[in-house]
């Protein structure tokens, strides 16, 4: 009975990650229905990716920190409902503004699922029983990733764009019953929440952001974008400020002076940049110029997106034997070169198999980096600091997403395809030379993280760190 009341629990959890997981790349191969639809642009097009992925970044630390004071159960649950509900105002929206408002609140709700949906999943099965556990959210996890730009194209030409939130609203009607009798409630040791520090970062990203859309419509001397620029570096300084004289920083000071830390979420950054801006529009011009329908554009991207669900298991061996830099930054050159290999053969009259190595080189170089930089975070840190360092690494991937459409649909604008994914190639290149300063043993001494997931890990690897000898853990430290 028990047993079976685990494996509900487990259900419970996946369920809802996979809507969450689904959502971050569902709109990819919908965007140009959507574009003719509203009526708007690309500088507009893009806050229907941007909403999402802002909100759902800014509030992670929030989500869960939230989760350790009031109960675990009690904010997955807030975020099935707010989730849902958010998901029906998307599928209800008839104006650009209304679904991009709906795409904030679906990312907030995310937030409250993703930074304990995992946490629950453990504790709900026996300590044998852990490792199936992650690995099941992990393998959910990737799999809506995978799926996610697939199922967008299908649904969107089968049904109709509206439907790929539509089809979140009975889910969350299921789970939303399903976890309360099957998930027990917990709690964390409560944490002060540095809600100034969130809200200072978090309002730094969406005016950079802001102000990189703006310079696509109004060049970077306008005065919006200039405002825009302004106000990031006034936010961002206020937040430096604020992390010095707080009680409880958002990231304690010790850990920006250590390397692993430090580099590998600046791969992280620069991954997700090139990533997700290049994605962006690789989409839209296999809907474009190659003519193809939404549901051919989706199936067309799977030897991209579900490559890192094979590699991510192969790759852990490698973490262990060349540490997780190495790792990191051969992973991130082979994204760069499949990039700019995309990027100059785009143009009118590609054939779809002209693509296809370089998109299998890609999904192998983010596999590379899926496998090795949540372990290399996670390893640079003391035990207790886990949950902290996987939520900050999850932030700093969702915001270098949301920077990287941003920046590239600017230069997309005055440049084209071929320039935009270019200098995605470029910041994504700039992620492999941050892993070749990664100290060879970080991450080394403890397994990968278990999911082939785009940035959703915030698993705790099950081995301690390596120890100096007084038992202390001992973190590679900048000098």
């Amino acid at each position: 009975m028990r047993a079976k009341r685990a494996a509900w629990a487990l259900l419970a959890t996946s369920v809802p990650m996979f809507m969450v997981a689904l959502d971050n790349l569902v709109v990819t191969n919908a965007l140009a229905v959507i574009a003719r639809d509203l009526g708007v642009g690309q500088s507009g097009l893009q806050w229907v990716v941007n909403g999402y992925v802002l909100a759902f970044a800014g509030l992670l630390l929030a989500g869960a920190a939230l989760g350790d004071r009031i109960g675990r159960r009690r904010v997955f649950v807030w975020g099935v409902a707010l989730f849902t509900v958010a998901s029906a105002a998307c599928a209800l929206a008839d104006s650009a503004g209304a679904l991009v408002a709906a795409r904030v609140l679906q990312g907030a709700g995310a937030a409250a699922i993703l930074p304990v949906s995992l946490t629950l999943a453990v504790a709900s099965v026996g300590r044998a029983r852990r490792p199936l556990a992650v690995g099941v959210w992990g393998g959910v996890n990737g799999l809506g990733i995978a799926l996610g730009p697939m199922a967008g194209g299908l649904v969107t030409e089968g049904l109709d764009w509206h439907w790929i939130f539509w089809i979140n609203v009975p889910v969350g009607v299921v789970a939303l019953p399903l976890a309360l009798w099957a998930i027990r409630e917990s709690r964390g040791a409560p944490r002060p929440m540095d809600l100034p520090g969130t809200a200072l970062v978090t309002a730094g990203v969406v005016a950079a952001v802001w102000g990189v859309v703006q310079a696509a419509d109004h060049g970077w001397t306008g005065p919006r974008p200039l405002a825009g620029l302004g106000a990031t570096v006034l936010l961002l300084g206020a937040f430096v400020l604020w992390q010095r004289r707080a009680a409880t920083p958002l990231v304690p000071p010790h850990l920006y002076r250590t390397r692993a830390f430090m580099l590998s979420n600046a791969s992280a950054l620069a991954m997700y940049f090139g990533v997700f801006g290049s994605i962006f529009f690789l989409a839209q011009f296999m809907q474009g110029p190659m003519a193809y329908s939404p549901s051919e554009a989706g199936v067309r991207t799977l030897p991209w997106t579900a490559a890192p669900m094979v590699v991510v298991p192969l790759a852990s061996a490698l973490v262990g034997r060349f540490g997780g830099g190495a790792v990191q930054a051969a992973g991130c050159l082979l994204q760069a070169g499949a990039l700019a290999w995309l990027a100059l053969i785009a143009e009118p009259g590609l054939s779809y198999g002209r693509m296809v190595t370089a998109m299998v080189l890609a999904g192998v170089g983010m596999g590379l980096v899926f496998a090795a930089n949540p372990a290399t975070v996670i390893g640079s840190v003391a035990e207790h600091e886990h949950n902290l360092a996987s939520g900050v690494n999850n932030t700093v991937r969702e915001f270098g997403g949301a920077l990287g459409i941003a920046v590239l649909t600017a230069v997309h604008a005055h440049g084209g395809l071929s320039s935009a994914v270019l200098l995605g190639a470029a910041v994504v290149g700039a992620g492999a030379v941050a892993g070749l300063f990664i100290p060879r043993g970080a991450g080394a001494s403890r397994p990968a993280a278990p999911a082939a997931s785009a940035g959703h890990v915030s698993a705790p690897a099950p081995s301690a760190p390596r120890s100096a000898p007084s038992g202390r853990p001992e973190p590679s430290r900048l000098p």
